[in-house]
């Protein structure tokens, strides 16, 4: 299957998304498809790269690390046409977006569409929130993701939110895998985490705590922060460590300062990705107060890592943290220091089992296979639905659906 994805976020910027998107392309990649990405122009990007198609763009508006397409429909159009592309993947809901879903419309082909971000937590941005409106993102969205042909929805949460906005296509919930093996990591010794953490101040007892997110107002670092004294009090040897870059980071410093903890907490700025999973080895507990997440790729990355979580809950992630031995959710901002005192107390050891099972369930190689069985569903979907004349891809397309559906049908 030749599969294009449609995105304003991609590498080298760096975000869940960009990672997801990397992620699922070298899983469809190992199945034997053909994935190919247009982005945007980045002033870091390589000159060079493989498949990928960089399309004019400018910074986004009160996002400056963020950039949105403003033109290229044709040019993205002749090179869709000429790799005769027979899906396309939508990863946004505004420049490449758009272009995603009128290249889509000229090849008559179907257009899958993953809804990222939950925008109603992001209104601040924006003239702080006065000029935006919760209803006006519902009838934005109910009206970009209705013009797709399925949606994938990486939580129940995306779903009920969707519902909400009276959106009526075909969704799936396929959480976002990660890539397992980059920090389950039996290459990393106690001697390189010991070495992070002389590297970071701490001493052999130390009791460290990572929050590892973008540092933006709404990942609510500043809970963590706020409640840390009161962490100080059980554990006078607990150190936070805020690994991240974001526009928050002043504020938080300052909130530390004025607390008067500002030699129990620090900002390591952004870590290098390849450096990611030695913190999370390093660390005793991974903490959020985040309640804006749609995939919380951190917490897996976390489990993965063999690191205990400490978080706020939603429906996603109670099913990720099925079992105490992985770590908790609690419910409200408040609830924090005294979950987290209360879990380390506890002194849960890590069930190997209860890990290994996760691990499957979270594992990038699932992630891939269920995003290929929505595709093979959403193409009968469309052609089912659609009565126009076909075009050649799509009488292809069609012969070998039924050409599968009869291989399964022997199988069985």
């Amino acid at each position: 299957m030749r599969i294009g994805f449609f995105t304003d976020t991609y590498f080298p910027q760096v975000s869940g998304v960009a990672t997801s998107i990397r992620t699922l392309k070298n899983e469809l990649e190992k199945q034997g498809h053909e994935v190919y990405i247009f982005t945007t122009t980045d002033p870091d990007a390589d000159e060079f790269e493989k498949d990928i198609v960089r399309m004019p763009s400018v910074p986004f508006v009160s996002f400056k690390d963020r950039r949105i397409v403003v033109r290229g429909i044709w040019f993205a159009y002749q090179i869709a046409k000429e790799l005769e592309l027979e899906i396309i993947h939508t990863h946004t809901e505004f420049g490449s977006g758009f272009l995603g879903k009128m290249v889509a419309n000229r090849l008559r082909i179907p257009v899958v569409h993953t809804y990222h971000t939950m925008y109603e937590d992001y209104l601040h941005y924006i003239a702080n929130g006065k000029v935006v409106r919760p209803t006006h993102v519902k009838h934005f969205i109910k009206m970009f993701v209705n013009h797709s042909t399925g949606v994938v929805c990486p939580s129940k949460r995306v779903v009920d939110t969707l519902k909400r906005y009276e959106v009526e296509v075909p969704m799936r919930i396929i959480p976002t895998g990660i890539e397992v093996t980059r920090f389950v990591r039996s290459d990393i010794t106690k001697e390189d985490t010991d070495r992070l953490r002389k590297k970071l101040g701490l001493e052999k007892d130390d009791l460290m705590i990572l929050s590892l997110s973008r540092i933006s107002y709404e990942k609510n670092i500043h809970v963590i922060v706020q409640q840390f004294t009161e962490i100080l009090m059980s554990y006078p040897n607990a150190r936070l460590v805020i690994v991240g870059k974001g526009p928050y980071r002043e504020d938080l410093e300052e909130l530390t300062h004025e607390l008067g903890i500002e030699e129990y907490v620090q900002f390591t700025g952004e870590v290098p990705h390849e450096e990611v999973a030695y913190y999370y080895h390093a660390a005793d507990y991974f903490v959020s107060a985040s309640t804006s997440e749609t995939q919380g790729l951190t917490y897996a990355e976390a489990i993965a890592s063999g690191t205990q979580c400490i978080v706020e809950g939603n429906d996603y992630l109670a099913q990720l943290l099925s079992d105490e031995s992985l770590g908790i959710t609690f419910e409200r901002d408040e609830d924090f220091s005294d979950s987290f005192v209360r879990y380390v107390q506890q002194q849960i050891p890590i069930n190997p089992e209860v890990q290994k099972n996760k691990l499957i369930e979270i594992s990038a190689e699932r992630f891939g296979s269920e995003i290929l069985k929505f595709y093979q569903e959403m193409l009968v979907y469309y052609d089912e639905n659609h009565t126009e004349i076909r075009s050649p891809a799509q009488t292809v397309r069609k012969m070998r659906v039924r050409i599968n559906s009869l291989r399964n049908s022997e199988d069985k």
